[in-house]
């Protein structure tokens, strides 16, 4: 039976997916608790203007955030830490610094989840870092890890 999946289903596949699944599994699990609808004209016509619309809306995302994407890769953001001897840092530089250094020095709002730092940064130096801003747009940031005047 050819259904299209209502709701992401692990092992079965994502939303708006069309499935070919057993007889039993569709009348019994799948349709009754709304995970899935059988794949009619009417369903499937419903599901290609669902999906024109998402992708609308997909570009205008990508739009707003290639523009904030500019802003973050043509700026510099400098953060100051402690540093200890050979210029590695008492602590590390995390996404949450770098998110809280991009909007103050930036003024631009970053979610520290979409910061894409692949371990913590703890030495001195200039670092490249790239931010996921949505599914298709990426900006990668220039970071400068100083250490603080008087830190011994």
């Amino acid at each position: 039976m050819k259904v299209v999946l209502l709701k992401d289903i692990q092992g079965l596949g994502k939303e708006g997916q069309v499935k070919d699944v057993a007889d039993g599994y569709a009348r019994n699990l799948l349709l009754p608790q709304g995970l899935a609808a059988p794949a009619t004209k009417g369903v499937m016509k419903e599901l290609e203007i669902r999906q024109a619309a998402d992708r609308k809306r997909q570009a205008q995302v990508d739009e707003e955030m290639k523009a904030v994407g500019g802003k973050i890769s043509a700026g510099t953001v400098t953060v100051r830490s402690k540093v200890g001897e050979g210029g590695k840092l008492y602590g590390s530089i995390t996404n949450a610094d770098v998110a809280e250094a991009i909007e103050q020095q930036l003024g631009q709002t970053v979610d520290k989840r979409k910061i894409e730092i692949e371990e913590p940064i703890r030495h001195v130096g200039e670092y490249k870092i790239p931010i996921k801003l949505s599914n298709n747009v990426s900006a990668t940031v220039t970071l400068v890890v100083q250490g603080e005047e008087g830190a011994e």
